[in-house]
């Protein structure tokens, strides 16, 4: 049986948002599967803000794609050849898939490929059940520690990450503040229970933000970086926490200097921590985040929701939707 793939390579480093002309969508002929390896058939990709910083030439916690390399994406496929005793023929694999409508891989540890239940809808698993929500549990619960009655302050909160702290942070009693774009994302965070929202689109967050927090702010999850996180540290409380998950307001651009925050003395006037983290680190022990997160999404406490594009064509502006703030909920492509 002959496999025909077509994937994006990086043909150069983009500058700013990515254009087609920075990749190049080619096509080749698998070759036979051997010992250890599986094949999969691409259903969706995931985009995440993150995936931009993978294209600059410069270090990170994974090393930047390199010119001629699939541009690396995570996903999920469904095995349609297995030479590996581990996967079977129609098991759903999440792992990093790549910008591709399949992919021939030897699973290992670093890969992270893993078997995922076939109980939700693959959008719901790549989003609330994915990564996503993985973020979120652990960035919210293991390093924010919220209590009932705190305020927590989320930024980019009708962002795949943003929307599941909110809801969380709800859920364990807190007082909920979320900064979002437009008065659709911002109504839809009233929707679902955030108690104050600011659209930055439309409003000066440096000006509204000290009026809605008038006792402080105790935790903030932070999705932008930027000016926003250097007015937030005027605002918190002793004891606060500060949560570093992202920073979009760069837009990921390793050409654009960094803005902000030139107040990190806050941190230590009101004995604050700031912590950034990365999901990777807590993939390992992600049981216990997603049986709670199944629970409360299967309840009806947790809502979510997906922005799904469709062709493999369409992988270059799909990523800039994230940038543009066309997006609503999770970025996802159907293959």
């Amino acid at each position: 049986m002959t496999i025909e793939n077509r994937k994006w390579i990086l043909k150069e480093r983009p500058m700013g948002l990515v254009k087609d002309s920075d990749f190049e969508l080619v096509t080749e002929v698998l070759p036979k599967i051997n010992e250890g390896e599986i094949l999969l058939e691409n259903l969706y990709l995931s985009f995440d803000p993150t995936q931009r910083g993978w294209l600059n030439d410069v270090p990170g916690y994974l090393p930047p794609v390199q010119i001629g390399e699939v541009i690396r994406s995570g996903g999920i496929g469904k095995v349609i050849d297995s030479n590996n005793p581990e996967y079977k023929t129609g098991d759903l694999t999440f792992g990093l898939i790549g910008w591709q409508t399949h992919c021939l891989t030897k699973p290992n540890a670093d890969d992270r490929f893993r078997v995922v239940p076939d109980l939700l809808p693959i959008p719901t698993m790549l989003n609330v059940m994915g990564s996503t929500g993985i973020t979120a549990y652990y960035g919210l619960i293991e390093l924010g520690k919220p209590k009932s009655g705190e305020t927590v302050l989320v930024s980019g909160a009708a962002g795949a990450t943003g929307s599941v702290v909110v809801q969380i942070a709800k859920l364990k009693g807190c007082n909920v503040i979320g900064i979002a774009g437009g008065k659709e994302k911002c109504d839809w965070l009233k929707d679902i229970g955030v108690d104050d929202v600011i659209d930055y689109k439309n409003s000066d967050v440096h000006k509204e933000l000290p009026k809605v927090v008038e006792n402080g702010i105790d935790i903030y999850f932070d999705n932008v970086g930027g000016k926003i996180l250097e007015t937030v540290l005027e605002l918190i409380n002793i004891n606060a926490r500060v949560l570093l998950c992202g920073g979009i307001s760069s837009g990921y651009d390793a050409t654009r200097p960094a803005d902000g925050p030139n107040n990190l003395f806050s941190l230590i006037i009101k004995r604050a921590t700031m912590q950034g983290f990365l999901v990777l680190d807590y993939l390992p022990k992600s049981e216990k985040a997603l049986e709670e997160i199944a629970t409360w999404v299967m309840e009806g406490k947790l809502q979510h929701r997906e922005d799904i594009q469709t062709g493999i064509e369409n992988c270059p502006q799909t990523l800039n939707r994230l940038f543009t703030g066309e997006n609503k909920g999770k970025q996802l492509l159907k293959i």
